[in-house]
């Protein structure tokens, strides 16, 4: 890989399996939304970009700084997705959901925003989920700007701790905004730590993440996978069961996929959806 700044972004070539609709049109986050030309733009970790591809290279809006601190890791670039894409491909069809599913990284998100967001997806769409998460942001975060544009940072736990249940009506998020309410206090009172989690077992911190109330299985494993990058860690919502029970049968063991399990996921949720999808209708 190599990055060197253009005119106010930076360029970075020499890296294989990094399409940004793949990375960011994977339900594995719901803040980057494209423009006609491509484009990209979204607010990460405070910090709101441009990114987009030209020919090979992918062009990131800032400094070698902003790369270096953020982006270089947020998109887990030192990690080699296509030797691990080639160690994935066990059978016929995960050769095919893998081939599909190239260009897919598992983004390093911010924990809080990560379990904020996916206590916010339980039963619902993509679009859904992406407004309430809007209007979380331009109501309780602060402005961010690139070249004169403005988004709003995902506003922190403590932030939201602060306020009670009227104040989050503006949401629309129903049932939600408790459990979102009570994760941020939790995470404020030092009830649970995040970062922490993030050193122990998946089994322990799987364990302590659904001490939140509202949080299953389902929303702790895309916390695990999503937010504390738990590789191994592999999420079933309705699309996966389905896809599992058909492809692989009722003796399926993802320790086949070890040590990277989630990554394998992805590919399957990706083709399930997808290309499937489009095949069957």
């Amino acid at each position: 890989m190599k990055y060197i700044l253009r005119d106010g972004e930076v360029e970075v070539s020499g890296v294989s399996d990094f399409d940004l609709e793949r990375i960011f049109e994977c339900g594995q986050c719901f803040r980057w939304n494209a423009d006609e030309h491509g484009i990209y733009t979204g607010v990460a970790f405070g910090k709101f970009a441009r990114i987009h591809r030209v020919g090979s290279s992918v062009f990131i809006s800032g400094s070698i700084e902003d790369f270096e601190s953020i982006w270089l890791d947020y998109f887990d670039l030192t990690r080699d997705y296509a030797k691990i894409r080639s160690s994935l491909q066990t059978d016929a069809f995960m050769l095919e959901a893998a081939e599909h599913g190239a260009g897919i990284r598992i983004l390093r998100q911010d924990k809080w925003e990560a379990l904020c967001s996916f206590i916010i997806s339980q039963c619902n769409n993509i679009p859904r989920i992406k407004k309430i998460i809007n209007v979380l942001c331009e109501t309780f975060g602060y402005e961010v700007y690139n070249d004169g544009i403005s988004r709003y940072a995902f506003p922190s736990a403590e932030t939201i701790a602060s306020l009670d249940l009227k104040d989050l009506a503006p949401l629309r998020c129903g049932y939600r905004a408790g459990y979102i309410l009570g994760a941020a206090k939790a995470i404020a009172n030092n009830e649970l730590d995040l970062e922490g989690l993030s050193l122990l077992p998946p089994d322990v911190a799987r364990a302590g993440l659904k001490k939140l109330h509202g949080v299953g299985d389902k929303v702790a494993d895309c916390v695990l996978l999503f937010g504390l990058n738990m590789l191994d860690t592999f999420p079933l919502d309705v699309w996966m069961k389905r896809a599992v029970a058909e492809y692989f049968g009722k003796d399926f063991d993802r320790s086949i996929f070890s040590p990277y399990s989630g990554i394998a996921q992805q590919y399957i949720f990706h083709y399930v959806r997808n290309v499937k999808k489009s095949l069957q209708s």
